[in-house]
């Protein structure tokens, strides 16, 4: 069976297929590509099986989920096709991977951001957790996406540029806030950036990222 998404994959170097690992799904931003967080996620590669989500729609030099009506305003059924892909895609990697069903994780920035809370909101009990760098919950997703089972179980860290020319600051803090309505489990911060990851930014989700992987094996 052919995958919904292009994508590239790093295994640890201990891969062995008689055993589980888990896995990080990352999502890029617009005009971007598969390889931009799967650099920016490598550190963790000892650690994770990781999978870089290519979008399969043009976007300048690079690719994108979906297109956009407006800056905050997706084409909806591209949007909603693209949710549908992502958790087939992710189901699909089961079929080929040696993936610690219990210890999933989605991180995305931009647009791949937005994607990754989507998926919190619906997949909770697919789950343990997601990154969000620099993006927001849709309000359609909020009024007309039904809330999945079990979203406070995942451990989510978000994060936002204060300076972000794309989404302003006041969508990091209502994306924060939304977040901690569907579990407890939030990591909220913010850095003196624009619409960016700072190296800050990077080694606490990192930090972050390892802390949730060791205490979920607890």
């Amino acid at each position: 069976m052919k995958p919904p998404y292009e994508y590239r994959v790093q295994l640890p170097a201990d891969y062995d297929p008689g055993k589980s690992y888990p896995v990080l799904f990352t999502l890029h931003g617009k005009g971007s590509n598969e390889q931009d967080l799967l650099s920016l996620m490598s550190a963790a590669g000892d650690s994770f099986l990781l999978i870089g989500i290519r979008g399969d729609l043009p976007a300048g030099m690079g690719y994108q989920y979906y297109e956009l009506q407006s800056i905050g305003n997706p084409v909806r059924s591209q949007f909603d096709q693209a949710v549908s892909k992502l958790e087939a895609f992710m189901d699909w990697a089961e079929t080929q991977y040696s993936i610690d069903r219990s210890r999933r994780y989605v991180a995305g920035f931009s647009q791949g951001a937005i994607l990754a809370l989507t998926l919190a909101h619906t997949r909770g009990d697919k789950l343990k957790g997601i990154i969000a760098l620099n993006g927001y919950v849709p309000g359609f997703v909020k009024t007309d996406y039904p809330v999945g089972p079990h979203p406070e179980r995942v451990s989510a860290f978000v994060s936002h540029g204060q300076f972000d020319q794309v989404f302003p600051a006041a969508i990091g803090d209502e994306t924060a806030a939304y977040m901690k309505t569907l579990t407890d489990h939030v990591t909220y911060r913010t850095y003196p950036s624009g619409h960016t990851v700072t190296e800050a930014n990077r080694r606490d989700l990192l930090q972050w990222l390892e802390q949730d992987r060791v205490s979920s094996a607890i």
